[in-house]
């Protein structure tokens, strides 16, 4: 088993997990500053949009799941504080660092879906470096499998999934892959998007896709009942893609803007 813990700065243990998020943020604002720069947008709003959607994120992410497990904080409500203790959901982060990102676009006449489609491609790839921090916490597994069936894994991820004498199914894994897949394509598809905005929506859509698959396969899933929330809210967000998409590029031809380079729009 590795250990959760990198090292320590005197008495503060540094954890994997903070040092994977810590290089996400970084190599997402790079990349995000890079492609801002190749789109005539100064790469300092970057910067400044980025000091106020990551608390928002993380204010979201935690306050999110504290709504769906409140049972867990009723009886002690600063523990729902706790962040170090574990707690955080990806959807709500993208909420509230969504709603800072549009705070900010308005406050400086930015548009929104522009800076929507910068800062996709980074948002994907830090998820995908951000699982490995799942990894090293032994969390977001799924289920219990068979020696055999890990057997397919590197010896590595099979030492880290052995838990209380019981292999799990790799899920981090899944999602990590399947994260990093998008981020290529989005990549790949930033030259030939066809409006304003549907990187994002393409993010949003493709993500969602392989979240709704992984979170069946996950034991720890956020509950409304019998519904998975992860779930609900993935369907919820691939019909708004195919919709977004749907109705960008219908106005888009009706209004002849299939331009030939649109990632100089």
């Amino acid at each position: 088993m590795l250990n959760p813990i990198a090292l320590h700065f005197g008495p503060v243990p540094i954890r994997w997990y903070g040092i994977l998020m810590a290089s996400a943020f970084v190599i997402g604002i790079i990349l995000a500053s890079r492609r801002a720069r190749q789109n005539g947008l100064d790469p300092n709003h970057i910067l400044n949009m980025i000091t106020l959607i990551i608390p928002a994120a993380i204010i979201g992410a935690r306050l999110y799941y504290v709504i769906f497990q409140w049972s867990d904080y009723r009886n002690n409500p600063l523990e729902a504080l706790a962040i170090w203790h574990g707690g955080l959901a990806i959807h709500g982060g993208l909420i509230g660092g969504a709603l800072a990102g549009i705070y900010y676009a308005r406050r400086y006449k930015l548009h929104v879906w522009q800076l929507a489609d910068i800062m996709a491609p980074s948002l994907i790839l830090g998820q995908a470096i951000g699982r490995w921090g799942n990894f090293f916490n032994q969390e977001a597994h799924g289920g219990p499998v068979s020696a055999a069936f890990m057997a397919h894994f590197p010896a590595f991820i099979r030492r880290q999934m052995f838990i209380n004498g019981q292999y799990y199914q790799p899920t981090f894994l899944y999602e990590s892959l399947w994260d990093l897949a998008v981020f290529l394509f989005l990549t790949w598809y930033w030259p030939r998007r066809r409006f304003k905005g549907e990187v994002a929506l393409l993010y949003l859509g493709l993500y969602s896709v392989g979240r709704f698959v992984v979170e069946g396969m996950r034991t720890d899933s956020l509950m409304l009942g019998p519904i998975r929330v992860a779930q609900l809210v993935s369907v919820i967000l691939v019909l708004v893609c195919i919709a977004g998409v749907y109705y960008g590029r219908t106005r888009a031809a009706a209004h002849g803007r299939l331009a030939e380079h649109p990632e100089h729009e």
